[in-house]
């Protein structure tokens, strides 16, 4: 009986290598600190069982009652819970809170409400760069952007399940302008997790360590992870701020390397992964071979903002989708700099299979692709297409007056609608430092003067065809 006792009241601690009673105080080597954290994570009155619970340092799971014990690290400052699939997402207004301030003293509880219907079926959308720095900018995402997701949410069903990540850059320097977001997220009606973006920071305040200061207390800690489904989401923050207004790179810190790693110990290696973040790791993030060996072999997504412009990149095992934006060219015209639509990622997850499209804001779904028509020489037209939601997987193909041509050829350069609304020092107004950006998913056919219809066929890597038919 002594034993039984004893082994009721102990828990893992720490990545569960050593075992203590929750009332005991035990300083891990190296912690600096001796305060426990321990408390319940339960829903209806009863304890939750393996749920993940971490102060961003040590990561702990739950027992067979749902209470849980750690060791604070004198840096901490939040506990979260890596919401277990099944379970509805805290949030306030919804801004997700899956998180506790750790103040005070006394236990910290989790109460999770339980969903009545099956998250394995569920869809999120990827919001990049908001990044709004006045009234007007206000005002369009709230008259345009919501209003969009508002659409869909609604065309979903009642009862579908749906949430949002925001991936950085809420605000332009202008944090007051969280407020404003916020509003837009409770007229939205889904659950939003949200990413640091550079332009999210606290700037002349120290380091990269005092950044943050601002983000957090308007949206909690800067890197967790929630589960869905078969899924498991992990929020980080990739901007390092390096002491000097508007210096940063893109860097990971060891700090949450550390903690990712003692995250993913608790996943198994058949669940998918979809990692958010702001900078493209693919092509701006210094340490990303780190990043890259941590999360090994297993599937997974990785979603970034930053660039303003759409960009699928495609390494081995991870898929990295950079994101065209809700602002697109910092709210000066509907295209970002690449001829992207302003809009955002719209993501279906069935079990582990993971289908997306691209949603232009205002646009019907079915909207992928752009056609422009202008003369050559003196017996041809150049028709250029730009498939902005493009990867490898995709197909083309088109026909000139009922005659099939074969697929388009792809290549390199600007797209025309931004072209000419973008370049030069004076456009776009009153941002005109928006320039175009040449692009890879630009496709091309000549056709000769005297015809009169072609007609272009988009397939994507799910076999959706997208089809355009238009008068030369």
């Amino acid at each position: 009986m002594q034993r039984r006792s004893f082994l009721r009241n102990t828990l893992w601690l720490s990545g569960g290598a050593v075992l203590a009673s929750c009332s005991k105080k035990i300083v891990p080597e190296g912690s600096g600190t001796s305060e426990v954290i321990k408390g319940r994570v339960q829903s209806g009155g009863k304890g939750l069982a393996n749920v993940a619970v971490s102060d961003g340092f040590s990561v702990v799971l739950t027992n067979a009652k749902g209470q849980y014990a750690l060791t604070k690290h004198e840096a901490a400052e939040y506990i979260f819970v890596s919401t277990p699939a099944g379970y509805a997402f805290p949030h306030t207004n919804g801004i997700a809170s899956t998180y506790k301030k750790l103040e005070g003293s006394g236990d910290i509880d989790f109460e999770l409400e339980r969903l009545t219907v099956d998250d394995n079926e569920h869809k999120f959308l990827i919001w990049a760069d908001p990044q709004m720095a006045n009234a007007s900018d206000v005002q369009k995402m709230l008259a345009q952007s919501v209003p969009d997701v508002k659409k869909l949410v609604a065309s979903a069903g009642t009862g579908a399940l749906i949430h949002g990540i925001t991936v950085g850059d809420i605000a332009w320097d202008k944090l007051e302008i969280f407020d404003d977001y916020k509003k837009g997220v409770q007229q939205m009606g889904i659950p939003f997790f949200q990413c640091i973006g550079n332009h999210d920071m606290d700037y002349r305040q120290g380091g990269d360590e005092t950044s943050d200061r601002t983000f957090k207390k308007a949206f909690g800690p800067t890197y967790y992870s929630f589960n869905r489904g078969q899924v498991h989401y992990v929020v980080l923050d990739d901007v390092r701020y390096l002491g000097v207004e508007r210096d940063y790179d893109g860097y990971i810190t060891q700090q949450q390397l550390d903690w990712l790693k003692k995250d993913l110990s608790y996943v198994t290696k058949e669940k998918l992964i979809i990692l958010c973040l702001h900078i493209p790791v693919h092509s701006s993030v210094k340490n990303r071979k780190d990043l890259y060996e941590i999360l090994g072999d297993r599937t997974v997504h990785i979603m970034s903002g930053h660039t303003h412009w759409h960009d699928n990149v495609i390494q081995g095992n991870i898929y990295e989708h950079n994101h065209g934006t809700v602002c697109g060219a910092w709210w000066t015209g509907p295209i970002c700099g690449d001829g992207t639509p302003n809009g955002y990622g719209v993501y279906t997850v069935k079990g582990t299979d993971l289908k997306w499209h691209y949603q232009a804001t205002g646009q019907d779904a079915n909207y992928q692709l752009s056609v422009s028509i202008s003369e050559f020489n003196n017996v041809q037209k150049q028709v250029k297409v730009n498939i902005w939601n493009y990867d490898p997987a995709w197909k083309t193909a088109h026909w000139i007056d009922g005659e099939a041509k074969g697929s388009l050829e792809q290549f390199e350069g600007f797209d025309p609608q931004a072209y000419a609304t973008l370049q030069g020092p004076n456009l776009p107004k009153p941002r005109g430092f928006a320039e175009p950006k040449m692009t890879d998913h630009l496709f091309r056919a000549f056709v000769p003067n005297t015809a009169k219809e072609i007609k272009i066929i988009a397939t994507d890597r799910f076999g959706k065809e997208y089809v355009v038919t238009q008068t030369i």
